[in-house]
């Protein structure tokens, strides 16, 4: 036995790729790939061909997703990483924990309460550890701002102010692909927001117990363009000549592994990367509002934008001594197909955290900047991940099931709350509350 640690891998879109770049490329003398599962054999003949140019190594054995279990008895993998759909995440965690594999999952960790309720009984029947992939939380900036609260500089936190802007290529691509049907990732509240509400949570040390929401589709989709008197008639960008000028359209053949991942995988997935965002069917929203209690007694105005001329974000927490501020503006992050994102002139395009006392001047605190994706949160935490001896953690960033769930019910509760036009009692869906103290860190 070599003494890896044995991965398997399922779901090979484009986000597998950074985990597989971290086994077979950074930590190959202490982790192992052992497997890749998909429904897309084309996918998963892109990422061999690349480990094998890369790492020159043999092979990887590829599994169809309908021989999931036959994988885990053939490869033994320590852990199972979950890099599908959404909405298939508690499928494949509880079924490689039930196999006796603990279990690693890109966020969110599930869409609703059933499966949430599916993972949790896996978890209690089994014992298997699951780790939520929040990589927000490494990020140098974010982390700052976690050590500011830390450090005591707000006092008791009172009140958090949160806006997310997604700009018109970031917030558009969540409206050609699968994320467009609430039935595949819950809607932006819970796909993207459970960032931003991990990122709360995290920073106060607090979870939320009632939400409120609104939310409408006010920009994308077929009726609205209709409605400011645009049409666009074409189900599709790539290949269709009258979307060439569309500020919106994405050519699949522009990047090789966008070509390989999804146009060449079509005939076998029947799935369009490239759908046009003022189509149909679009069933999520792209303009959201929330208000969440905290367990502490917090309060939180939530906004969430998908069609904005920047992206960014504007955050404030007010407490008993004072107030701090981050304002950030991404740089615009296009996908170069193998996963990475064009960060060559760096992730922010401005950053700037500042704090006010509640009897003083205010003073701006300088901004860590990181290397690599997310703001360079994406190094800092595959080193947690796969490092055998990483370096201690003081933030406490690494994020159980239980911090999964806290983030995923107030994207749930919102989507109910919308439904339902009514103020949503997070413990009246899940236990949430009984499981204070027993989270990660």
């Amino acid at each position: 036995m070599s003494g890896k640690k044995r991965y398997a891998l399922v779901g090979t879109g484009s986000r597998a790729g950074m985990y597989v770049r971290a086994i077979t490329e950074t930590y190959p003398d202490v982790a192992e790939l052992v497997a890749l599962c998909d429904f897309s054999q084309t996918r998963m003949n892109w990422y061999v061909d690349r480990i094998i140019k890369a790492t020159g190594v043999d092979t990887v054995p590829t599994y169809p997703a309908e021989r999931f279990e036959q994988m885990i008895a053939d490869t033994r993998p320590d852990s199972v990483i979950v890099a599908t759909i959404d909405a298939a995440h508690h499928n494949y965690i509880a079924r490689a924990m039930v196999l006796g594999c603990d279990v690693i999952t890109e966020k969110p960790m599930t869409t609703d309460l059933e499966k949430l309720n599916t993972i949790f009984d896996a978890i209690d029947a089994t014992g298997r550890s699951l780790t939520v992939t929040f990589n927000y939380r490494y990020a140098p900036a974010y982390t700052r701002f976690r050590q500011l609260v830390i450090d005591g500089l707000v006092g008791r936190p009172l009140m958090v102010d949160f806006s997310w802007l997604l700009d018109t290529s970031h917030g558009a691509d969540y409206f050609r692909r699968w994320h467009r049907e609430k039935k595949n990732s819950g809607g932006l509240l819970v796909h993207k927001a459970t960032h931003h509400f991990d990122l709360v949570n995290w920073w106060i040390d607090s979870f939320p117990v009632s939400v409120s929401a609104m939310g409408r589709l006010n920009f994308y989709g077929k009726a609205n363009a209709e409605a400011r008197g645009e049409h666009y008639p074409y189900e599709r960008y790539t290949g269709v000549p009258e979307a060439e000028d569309d500020p919106f359209a994405l050519q699949l053949t522009s990047k090789d592994a966008l070509k390989s991942l999804y146009l060449d995988a079509e005939a076998e997935t029947g799935y369009l990367r490239d759908r046009n965002v003022f189509g149909e069917p679009i069933d999520i929203e792209d303009s959201m509002t929330v208000s969440v209690q905290y367990d502490s007694g917090v309060l939180m105005s939530y906004c969430l934008v998908a069609y904005s001329p920047w992206e960014g974000l504007r955050v404030a927490i007010t407490g008993t001594k004072g107030r701090i501020e981050m304002d950030i503006e991404e740089t615009v992050l296009h996908l170069l197909g193998d996963g990475a994102a064009d960060a060559s002139k760096g992730p922010f395009k401005k950053a700037a955290i500042r704090v006010y006392p509640m009897f003083g001047d205010g003073y701006e605190v300088p901004v860590p900047i990181g290397e690599g994706g997310h703001g360079g949160a994406d190094p800092v935490m595959l080193e947690q991940i796969f490092s055998p001896q990483p370096p201690p953690d003081p933030y406490h960033r690494a994020a159980s099931h239980i911090d999964g769930a806290a983030s995923v019910l107030v994207g749930i509760a919102s989507n109910l709350s919308m439904r339902d036009e009514k103020v949503v009692h997070i413990d009246d869906l899940f236990p949430l509350s009984s499981m204070i103290g027993h989270r990660a860190g």
